[in-house]
């Protein structure tokens, strides 16, 4: 949710965010009239509350003749109370539905425009030349015996898949390099839950426009996470954190689940576009003044990640009206596909501010003791199945055969090279 005194301060600010978003503005007016009247059923019930105090400790001093009239009103006063008690429920009820319709407030430096008009910030590393005609993944890695998209979808239906032998190898290396990775970073390991419930998919701003992403299971009213973003976040509601020594970091590991509802004919083909994948997430609780510099901590370490898998990539602003609900500000990583001749996103990381913590009312206390909702951020370490993707495509050789990046050697058994019919016992 965002901060309804802002909304208050400043309601053109909140207007141009919804038009740069693309959203309806006259939600903006919805929520102010919403406050508004919330405000004011509340000041009755307090005030009629106080009427009624003040009559029953009346009574008491009434003379016989005085009582009963007084008593009638203070039996009329008691209604009214009730009515306007169940009046201000209402008026919560509304308030909240109209909050929850508005997304994040858009950050200043966020550029204009939709999904083609993100900005370019740097490109890093060179764009690899073949001498030979380039494969894409899923022939390479078929070719590996590392991934079975066939016998994936026998079990399970389209864009599901089997990684196998060095395929299986690979997404444990990825795992395990990205956990060490955020651990010596000063991150704490999180094995996240991939069913979560309603209130952390609402918190988390993943219900709602985007409920045809999502896989829900009715019976048991809960949700398969598209990421443990959600679970990450939701771990903390309703709590206070102590953020004294600084953020609050975790580095989940989850399988991910999205419908990818509206995406048929954009990467089909292969495990760039799939239902189902495994990731680690970078999740951040911190004071509010610290996000901006937390985005940027998160977004340096996503690049020296994809800088140890050898990978060419560029950092992109994403547009306004491409953000996420919850996202004030987002950048994502674009690696370098050469069968596609492109980059395409590998990681992003988004500043959601104090949005996801006010709807989970996840708060710490300010240098004067004071509560104060902290902000959230995420950024995504490790798409494993994008990442294998890459690597196979970037790192493909003549013969068949794929360059392991020297970072990941250690957790691929020492084999600089993965190719067609290796053995995959440890090298010397």
């Amino acid at each position: 949710m965002i901060d309804l005194r802002l909304l208050r301060d400043d309601p053109d600010l909140v207007r141009a965010s919804q038009r740069a978003r693309g959203d309806d503005e006259s939600l903006v007016d919805a929520l102010l009239a919403a406050d508004t009247e919330r405000r004011a059923a509340v000041h009755r019930a307090d005030d009629l509350r106080a009427e009624q105090k003040a009559a029953s400790q009346s009574v008491k001093k009434a003379t016989p003749e005085e009582r009963p009239a007084i008593l009638e009103r203070a039996k009329a006063l008691a209604a009214e109370v009730k009515a306007a008690e169940e009046a201000t429920r209402t008026a919560d009820e509304a308030l909240r539905t109209a909050h929850l319709a508005i997304a994040n407030v858009v950050a200043p430096e966020v550029p204009p425009g939709g999904e083609d008009d993100a900005v370019t910030l740097r490109t890093v590393g060179e764009v690899p030349t073949y001498d030979f005609e380039v494969r894409d993944h899923l022939d390479i890695g078929t070719a590996l015996g590392a991934i079975d998209m066939e016998r994936g979808a026998k079990v399970s239906g389209s864009r599901f898949y089997f990684l196998t032998g060095p395929g299986a190898l690979l997404e444990f290396a990825l795992a395990q390099l990205a956990i060490t990775r955020a651990v010596a970073a000063g991150f704490t390991p999180v094995v996240a839950p991939a069913l979560v419930g309603p209130k952390a998919m609402e918190g988390t701003g993943f219900l709602g426009e985007h409920d045809e992403e999502v896989y829900r299971i009715e019976r048991d009213d809960l949700y398969l996470v598209g990421t443990s973003e959600v679970a990450l976040a939701g771990m903390h509601a309703d709590e206070v954190l102590d953020l004294s020594a600084g953020p609050k970091r975790y580095a989940g590991w989850s399988s991910c689940f999205r419908r990818e509802a509206g995406s048929y004919g954009k990467d089909t083909k292969g495990i760039i576009r799939v239902h189902w994948f495994d990731k680690v997430e970078m999740f951040s609780f911190c004071a509010p003044e610290d996000a901006e510099a937390e985005h940027l901590r998160l977004l340096q370490w996503e690049e020296e990640f994809l800088q140890a898998l050898e990978l060419p990539y560029r950092v992109v602003d994403i547009a306004a009206g491409d953000l996420g609900t919850s996202a004030a500000r987002k950048f994502d990583i674009e690696a370098w596909f050469p069968t596609q001749g492109t980059y395409r996103e590998l990681t992003s990381t988004s500043d959601c501010t104090t949005f996801q913590a006010r709807r989970l009312s996840i708060r710490s206390r300010d240098a004067d003791g004071k509560p104060q909702t902290v902000a959230t951020l995420n950024g995504t370490l490790c798409a494993i199945a994008r990442t294998i993707a890459c690597l196979l495509e970037v790192h493909q050789r003549a013969d068949g055969s794929v360059h392991v990046p020297v970072a990941l050697r250690p957790w691929l058994g020492g084999h600089a090279v993965l190719s067609p019919g290796m053995s995959l016992v440890p090298s010397a």
